[in-house]
């Protein structure tokens, strides 16, 4: 099965490798709630967070966008949106927006629930169950690559990654774009000083603007201070790294924060480049796995995508061992090459679409999303 995989099949023509129920809040003041319904169902996830009341503008539409683009992931199977019911992310707005994806979806406030808080709990998880006992008659098919999107990720990177773990994700990615998927590569501050050679490989004119616009006259300090403490020496340094997870392929164009690639093959996302933003960012995007490479170490996943952790550091693969499902430090210490440690990946990655828990998922991280308040 080596140009495919076992999936779950969606209405709108996706393929999920997970088969999840979210429960999502509109708003910060039914996390709880969502939680406790969450708690009772084995196969849902918790997406909550501290927004959904007095935003507007941009903050708002990018919460919005943010959670119907993670409810309408494809690993996800359905939906619950719980509101309080006062504000001004309407809960029913929410739940039509991830309509449009064509998988189960409902709502309801908990101001409009006979019990208060204790029969919202009890309405959710009766919901959920039905959901839950759909998910679980739904059989797995086999899907070609092409219904594959993966998110290509990275943090707290050191000096090792650019050099290890960064270029056996580009390969892989590679290998996936020519076999008809979809790669995104985000996190814009840390293509500075790259940007010109991003620019290079776009497929015309026109997106070759689109990637050198956002650093006209700008300058860019793209580093943490784990980055320079794990001897990142400069921005070029870091963004030269930062573009090996893009491998070689020809690429297709540049989408804003909260937007979905409009066809296959390497995409470019415009978002400030924090971890857990650019996380929920590629997984609301319709990313169905991602990649993470990581330097120093770092614990956290995704509500509706599995992650893959890949390390280069060898001390960093000793001391996290239980963070890190891929070690690429072998390239540093055992002579192996990176070609040798992207087949590795690559057999991990199939696994993974397969249904194989990735070692965030065995270790429960999955509730941790960032909305860009721009």
């Amino acid at each position: 099965m080596d140009e495919g995989f076992l999936g779950y099949p969606r209405s709108n023509g996706m393929a999920g490798i997970r088969n999840k129920i979210v429960v999502v809040s509109s708003v910060v003041c039914v996390n709880t709630v969502v939680r406790r319904v969450v708690e009772k169902i084995d196969n849902a996830v918790a997406i909550t967070h501290p927004f959904g009341c007095g935003q507007w503008g941009t903050s708002f539409s990018n919460t919005f966008n943010i959670l119907a683009g993670l409810a309408s992931n494809p690993n996800v199977y359905g939906a619950l949106v719980i509101g309080l019911g006062c504000e001004n992310l309407f809960s029913n707005r929410l739940a039509d927006k991830i309509k449009e994806s064509k998988k189960p979806v409902e709502s309801f406030n908990v101001q409009d629930v006979q019990g208060g808080t204790l029969g919202a709990i009890e309405k959710g998880v009766s919901i959920c169950k039905r959901f839950d006992k759909e998910a679980k008659d739904l059989k797995k098919e086999f899907f070609d690559y092409s219904h594959i999107t993966l998110g290509l990720e990275c943090g707290g990177s050191d000096a090792t990654s650019g050099i290890t773990a960064n270029p056996t994700l580009g390969i892989v990615s590679d290998k996936l774009v020519n076999l008809g998927g979809t790669s995104i590569l985000p996190e814009m501050a840390e293509w500075a000083g790259a940007e010109h050679l991003l620019s290079k490989r776009a497929i015309n004119e026109e997106v070759a603007k689109e990637i050198m616009r956002p650093f006209k006259g700008k300058l860019i300090e793209n580093r943490s201070p784990g980055n320079i403490a794990g001897g990142l020496s400069t921005p070029e340094e870091k963004s030269l790294g930062n573009i090996a997870k893009g491998g070689k392929a020809t690429i297709q164009g540049v989408i804003q924060y909260t937007e979905k690639p409009r066809g296959k093959g390497l995409w470019l996302m415009i978002e400030p480049g924090l971890d857990v933003v650019s996380m929920t960012a590629l997984a609301a995007a319709g990313a169905n796995i991602i990649v993470f490479t990581t330097g120093r170490g770092t614990p956290f996943g995704s509500p509706v995508a599995p992650v893959i952790k890949i390390c280069g550091n060898p001390k960093t693969c000793d001391y996290m061992a239980s963070n890190i499902d891929i070690d690429a430090s072998k390239i540093i210490t055992n002579n192996k090459t990176i070609e040798d440690i992207s087949e590795i990946l690559w057999k991990k990655l199939k696994e993974v679409c397969n249904g194989e828990k990735t070692i965030t998922e065995k270790l429960g991280f999955e509730e941790d999303i960032g909305i860009w308040r721009a």
